[in-house]
């Protein structure tokens, strides 16, 4: 296994086609986003006076590049545990601010999916976000703030677009207001104590707003070692007995990541354009299982 310091070397170019955020790399703009890949979107319900109680969720999920790559497999797990109706629209590269409405500099997603105008159509009862925490001057709407220039700054300005972000979440859903579900990342090789902090600015939302956390990244970590970064980790029961996850089956061990790419979660190479992931990716699926098993956990009270 490559050490994460010469995997992040190697990597720069790689990540910056799929709009990923090292905080080592050089910045420059990514490309445009594709369209959302969204799925059965639904028609505006009518208002109610009371809130709707439902047999099954419905789940909005946004977010970044991990969103993007992740969202097929999240939309399957979601349908086929809790039976929910499922909405995406993620776009790569982006950060809490480009999800919110009246961003005066440019936003990397458009009017029609900021997260108040589909909580507005289409109601969820969950909203699910995923920010690894762009660290580098990509979008706009960060007005060129990074981590490695100003780390205040950077915390500072994630912790204000979290409090807007879940305000304009709340008055777009008014009496039928969706539960947050702040995903926690993954260990990083280059910045350990910034996603460990980033992480910590979502828990700290979620606790004051009264909503959830769904620590996918823990999921992704060695046991009892959750912000060291690695490669491959032991193959789980479903993995061993499904071989297109437990890709080392001889070692008994999964790999989590491609040698080119330390970020990531697919194991098919990144593109310029951004997508699904076409392969089965170990990764992806725990990530979505575990934020599957948090909404399973909180839906029936609802």
């Amino acid at each position: 296994m490559r050490k994460p310091w010469i995997v992040g070397v190697v990597l720069a170019g790689v990540l910056l086609g799929a709009c990923t955020d090292p905080a080592s790399g050089p910045e420059i703009t990514p490309p445009t986003p594709s369209v959302p890949t969204t799925t059965q979107r639904q028609a505006p319900a009518a208002p109610t006076s009371a809130p709707v109680v439902k047999s099954a969720p419905s789940v909005l999920y946004l977010g970044d590049s991990l969103a993007m790559e992740s969202q097929k497999v999240l939309g399957a797990e979601l349908r086929g545990q809790l039976d929910a109706t499922y909405t995406s629209a993620p776009y790569s590269g982006t950060t809490p601010c480009d999800y919110l409405e009246g961003t005066r500099k440019g936003s990397l997603v458009p009017a029609g999916d900021k997260a108040a105008v589909l909580v507005r159509a289409l109601h969820p009862d969950f909203v699910v976000l995923q920010f690894w925490g762009n660290a580098w001057g990509y979008t706009p709407c960060m007005d060129g703030i990074t981590y490695d220039a100003d780390r205040e700054a950077y915390f500072d300005r994630y912790t204000a677009d979290l409090k807007k972000l879940t305000a304009q979440i709340t008055a777009a859903g008014g009496a039928q207001r969706p539960t947050i579900v702040w995903v926690l990342q993954g260990p990083d090789p280059i910045t350990p104590e910034r996603v460990r902090n980033v992480n910590a600015l979502y828990e700290t939302q979620a606790r004051s707003s009264g909503d959830l956390v769904a620590d996918a990244g823990k999921t992704v970590s060695p046991p009892n070692s959750r912000y060291t970064w690695t490669q491959y980790l032991p193959c789980t029961a479903y993995e061993r007995a499904h071989p297109d996850y437990c890709t080392q089956p001889g070692n008994g061990r999964t790999a989590l990541h491609l040698d080119s790419d330390y970020l990531h979660f697919c194991l098919a190479p990144t593109t310029s354009t951004p997508r699904p992931c076409p392969v089965p990716s170990p990764g992806i699926l725990r990530i979505a299982r575990e934020i599957t098993r948090v909404i399973g956990a909180q839906a029936p009270s609802r």
